[in-house]
């Protein structure tokens, strides 16, 4: 049975990779061991990118100085958390729960169109799930990319933006690469991955759709500052036993996401393939392969309110802890303001 210990949400004997700052001081790569531990690298690797562009000797050696465990009076809980990598291309899968996706399909207003006249919810939603499961076997994944001027870290205050009144939650699995392909099959793919990280994909859902532009779909304000929380810190796959991991998310205190990740549509060995085809992956990539259920929609649209606190985990991987506060602009206001619901 793994043992998780409860200075990092680390399993024992396990380690994480991130990056680090004490008070006042710079920014630094170091190793996390499960103890609270905190070894500097910034000796070997200037940064953490540096880190995933000679992954299998830093693994080497950071498994290394891991059994050694000793040296370094640095602790966890005495420095901050930045995000683990400062920029990553971002790549994020869409539609990729399966509960999730059949939800949304059978609730909200975009597919309403679909249900047959007297169709109760149940009904609706088993040939919605049907309709998933064709996707999974006769379909490819849907990936969007992003900007990692949104990301944050694990315990960084989540600002709210003057725009948007529905900010919501989607905590997912993150998968870092440390490779390159191109064409590549599933069963090959796995090799790309380095390790595992928490990422709390953040959104104002009132923000993406417009009618002033004919395709209607405008995702940009996914990725205002704050909305992608990561980290603390980016686990070596071979210490994460994936498909017991468990996505939990608590607003104050309340859950409101525990789902497992079997749950997933396409696997991330899937997602890379399909990556693999579209663009040029690189090390220190970050795939988030997609929230399950329990957004603030299927709460009665509990959205996120200055004063919340949001707390996050992943088994294997740590957790997160969250304020949530209003932005301050400064005095300045919009020029373009919210989108256009109606023309």
């Amino acid at each position: 049975m793994t043992v998780f210990h409860p200075a990092t949400g680390l399993a024992v004997g396990s380690f994480g990779v991130g990056t680090y700052r004490l008070p006042g001081g710079r920014p630094f790569p170091a190793i996390v061991l499960a103890d609270g531990t905190v070894i500097d690298v910034s000796g070997d690797y200037v940064d953490t990118h540096a880190i995933f562009d000679d992954w299998d000797r830093a693994l080497d050696r950071f498994a290394d100085l891991a059994a050694k465990g000793q040296g370094s009076d640095l602790r966890f809980e005495a420095i901050e958390c930045l995000p683990p990598l400062a920029h990553p291309n971002l790549l994020g899968a869409g539609s990729n729960y399966r509960q999730h996706v059949a939800e949304m399909m059978t609730h909200n207003k975009f597919n309403q169109d679909q249900r047959l006249a007297g169709e109760s919810d149940e009904a609706f939603f088993q040939r919605n799930l049907a309709e998933v499961d064709r996707r999974a076997s006769e379909g490819m994944p849907f990936i969007w990319t992003g900007l990692h001027s949104s990301l944050a870290g694990a315990n960084d205050d989540i600002v709210l933006p003057l725009i948007g009144e529905n900010p919501d939650w989607e905590l997912e699995l993150g998968v870092v690469v440390a490779g390159s392909g191109r064409y590549l099959r599933p069963d090959e793919t796995e090799s790309l991955i380095a390790g595992y990280v928490i990422v709390n994909d953040l959104g104002t859902v009132d923000e993406f759709r417009r009618v002033d532009i004919k395709f209607g779909y405008d995702w940009m304000s996914k990725h205002q500052p704050s909305f992608k929380p990561f980290g603390p810190f980016i686990v070596p796959k071979q210490f994460v036993k994936r498909d017991e991991i468990r996505i939990n998310l608590k607003v104050n205190g309340e859950t409101m996401q525990d789902w497992p990740v079997t749950d997933m549509i396409f696997s991330p060995e899937q997602m890379l393939s399909y990556a693999t085809e579209r663009l040029r992956l690189l090390p220190g990539d970050l795939l988030i392969t997609g929230s399950p259920p329990g957004n603030a929609g299927s709460h009665g649209g509990r959205w996120l309110r200055p004063g919340d606190v949001v707390e996050s985990s992943l088994d294997y991987l740590g957790r997160q802890r969250n304020r949530v506060v209003a932005e301050d602009a400064g005095g300045r206001s919009p020029t373009f303001g919210a989108f256009k619901t109606s023309w």
